[in-house]
């Protein structure tokens, strides 16, 4: 400690001190006015390739844009699969069959009518035509089948239906 007091007294040695300081302080300003001029050019070139406009500015802009189109993606896709979830028990498959239900009516007036979903679910219709009345019957179809009686016509309207 003695030494370091001793060092410290010495004329030379604040002399030497003195000049380092100085030489310290020119030393930052001239980074300070090098870092200031640098700031001013980069703001320059910024707004030269922004065609007047700060493209920091502008990138940051974007870059909010970006990100509120990824949150309506998001939320496009969840809709979507909704959509497609929904679609699936729409009709997609239907199957038509004319026939004539009786031999002294012609022209196939009877018919019968599958309508499915994607999972193969859904109704068949039955239309029996005769010369003083007409019936039309329905039966419900789970996975391609049905818990009811199912004329050949029927089963013809359905096997139509799942073959689409």
């Amino acid at each position: 400690m003695e030494e370091i007091l001793k060092f410290l007294k010495n004329e030379n040695t604040v002399i030497w001190l003195l000049i380092l300081n100085i030489f310290l302080l020119c030393f930052c300003i001239v980074n300070y006015v090098r870092l200031s001029k640098t700031k001013k050019e980069y703001i320059r070139f910024m707004k030269k390739i922004g065609n007047g406009n700060n493209i920091d500015e502008m990138l940051k802009n974007y870059i909010e844009k970006v990100n509120i189109v990824n949150n309506k993606n998001i939320e496009l896709e969840g809709h979507l699969q909704k959509i497609e979830n929904e679609k699936m028990r729409c009709i997609q498959k239907v199957g038509i069959v004319r026939y004539s239900a009786y031999k002294d009516v012609g022209s196939d007036l009877s018919f019968a009518v599958a309508l499915l979903d994607d999972n193969n679910n859904g109704i068949v219709f039955n239309g029996i035509y005769s010369a003083d009345s007409s019936n039309i019957y329905a039966k419900p179809i789970i996975n391609g089948t049905s818990k009811y009686n199912i004329t050949v016509e029927e089963k013809q309207a359905i096997m139509q239906a799942l073959s689409k």
